[in-house]
């Protein structure tokens, strides 16, 4: 088994050729990325990075500006969609593709098909966003499969809570949207519906997620000690139709958003049940309550999830300063027994961008984090598409604002991502100098994750705990590991400096033992990963001492032991 390395992309935004970039323009003004930009050069070219899986996020159909009422798709009011373009996590009809996507929209489930067939052509595996928690408030499928009912159109509207509504009914009230649209004809929605975020209020406020809707998974938050999981409540038989639905299409696996926010108990019985069928899926989850990693895990069968709070809030301290290298050692021991499960990433939809203002100004700055992503453990890696460029995200786009992010609500072109794709030829070559030299960091860096097998099913050793005294080594802005199996040790030195540093490394007796290291000399060769000269004075890891060595400001080693004969 190799190492997972999921490449996220926000689809709308790939393969846009428009780079007027009007702020809060529209389609026709700012332009869009289709499912057919994602050619068999793009997809090679992403695999050839190292990806394995790619994780097309915005596919499903969601709440927009963008009026297709002639191909007899509602349009959407205003106040209750965020941005031109619309949150991808406002779902309008879970069984379709979203509209803008598609080069001829009647046939956009055709083009999505052709897009699942050409990416497992080029060996990659499917990912696509599944969002339980909520929905859009103007939810309307038409394209379900013939028999299906509609969220919400049995419910109960005169209780606020029953066990097969598939939604909360905030009785005796209206819904207020916080945003303002002069000249609109308003939403209308009586009673009005809990808010996706936990809104108990009519009124939800610009910070709530007011253009979605709680789904009802059978919890009464009156009484949240009595859920109500005797039988399964219709909002499970519904979510589970859903996700056999898109598995049929090829989709190999779910990043399951906000999945916290739905009882573990939907989790375990979902993944039994469509797993019958489709056995291989998989199943990501976004959690943020570090007390839920284990339970969601191991009874509700997720494959990963995705550690925000543990490895890269860390992580983000430590690239910025803020905390000492030897503090990521906390990373693995707040979450032992869990690392094969974790998804490690540095940037994502949600994160601001590593080359923006708001984070570090420079993607290079990031290297020493990012090989410990890929590197630590055998648990998969992601990256956010452009990262491997040094896209900043610093533009007004519209909705989103100044934020250091690249726009999830509004249309919008890529430069960075635009020069890459050259036309449709994917030639690294047209990169600026300094772009070209970080793509190929994680060209490389990716790559090599699936070449050494001690990188996908080794062990781990941790040095900080040996070196806390060091005199010689610098345990605030340097972190070393080693990472090993029976037939091959490797060792991996990080510098978060701004500074080229020199040091020795004590490496434990334990640790050579670990690793098969007694009673022979070892040489460390070449950094695997090019960025630094051989390891100087002295070359050679004696059992009863240590290493040392020089490591450039802002970067990574990779070597591999090789036994030696000592003259």
């Amino acid at each position: 088994m190799k190492k997972t390395v999921i490449y996220q992309v926000f689809t709308r935004l790939f393969g846009n050729r428009n780079l007027t970039n009007n702020r809060n323009g529209t389609i026709e003004e700012n332009g869009c990325g289709k499912l057919n930009d994602f050619s068999d050069e793009a997809l090679n070219s992403i695999k050839k990075m190292g990806i394995t899986h790619i994780w097309f996020t915005g596919i499903i159909e969601h709440a927009q500006q963008t009026d297709y009422s002639k191909f007899g798709i509602i349009k959407d009011f205003p106040e209750i969609v965020k941005g031109k373009a619309g949150s991808p996590y406002a779902i309008k009809d879970y069984y379709d593709i979203d509209p803008d996507l598609a080069e001829d929209v009647p046939n956009r489930m055709f083009e999505f098909e052709a897009l699942v067939k050409r990416t497992h052509n080029a060996g990659l595996k499917v990912i696509i966003d599944f969002v339980p928690n909520h929905l859009a408030r103007q939810y309307k499928s038409d394209a379900a499969p013939k028999g299906t009912v509609d969220f919400g159109s049995n419910d109960n509207t005169d209780l606020t809570f029953d066990k097969n509504n598939n939604f909360y009914y905030l009785q005796g009230t209206k819904f207020v949207s916080p945003a303002k649209c002069e000249n609109e004809e308003k939403w209308e929605e009586t009673p009005a519906k809990a808010t996706g975020n936990n809104c108990f209020s009519a009124t939800p406020t610009q910070n709530d997620w007011y253009e979605t809707v709680k789904l009802n998974y059978g919890i009464d938050y009156s009484t949240p000690t009595l859920p109500y999981f005797s039988t399964e409540p219709d909002t499970w038989l519904k979510m589970r139709d859903i996700i056999l639905f898109w598995a049929s299409k090829g989709v190999d696996g779910f990043r399951c958003d906000m999945a916290e926010m739905v009882p573990v108990e939907f989790w375990q019985w979902l993944t039994k049940e469509t797993r019958q069928k489709f056995p291989e899926l998989c199943f990501i989850a976004e959690i943020y309550d570090t007390k839920l990693y284990s339970e969601y895990i191991f009874k509700g069968g997720f494959n990963y999830l995705y550690d925000k709070m543990f490895f890269y809030d860390k992580m983000r301290n430590v690239l910025g300063g803020k905390s000492p290298a030897s503090e990521i050692t906390e990373i693995w021991r707040s979450t032992d027994g869990l690392h094969n499960y974790l998804l490690y990433f540095l940037e994502n939809h949600d994160e601001q961008r590593i080359a923006s203002q708001f984070f570090l100004d420079n993607p290079q700055k990031a290297i020493p984090g990012m090989v410990l992503a890929a590197t630590m453990f055998n648990n998969p890696v992601m990256i956010y598409f452009g990262q491997e460029l040094g896209e900043k995200g610093m533009n007004n786009e519209g909705f989103s604002g100044l934020d250091g992010r690249t726009t999830i609500f509004d249309y919008w072109g890529l430069k960075l991502m635009s020069q890459w794709r050259n036309n449709g030829k994917y030639n690294d070559e047209t990169l600026d100098t300094e772009t070209y030299k970080l793509k190929k960091f994680y060209s490389n860096l990716l790559n090599l994750t699936h070449e050494k097998e001690a990188l996908y099913e080794g062990q781990f050793y941790d040095f900080m705990w040996a070196n806390s005294e060091n005199p010689n080594f610098d345990k605030n802005k340097l972190f070393a590991f080693l990472r090993y199996t029976d037939d091959q040790v490797l060792l991996v030195i990080a510098n978060f400096s701004d500074d080229d540093l020199s040091y020795k490394l004590i490496l434990p007796l334990d640790a050579m033992s670990c690793a098969g290291l007694n009673n022979k000399h070892y040489f460390c060769g070449n950094d695997l990963l090019g960025n630094s000269k051989p390891i100087q004075f002295p070359g050679v890891v004696a059992v009863n001492g240590g290493l040392g060595g020089k490591i450039g400001k802002r970067s990574a080693s990779i070597f591999e032991l090789k036994s030696c004969l000592m003259q």
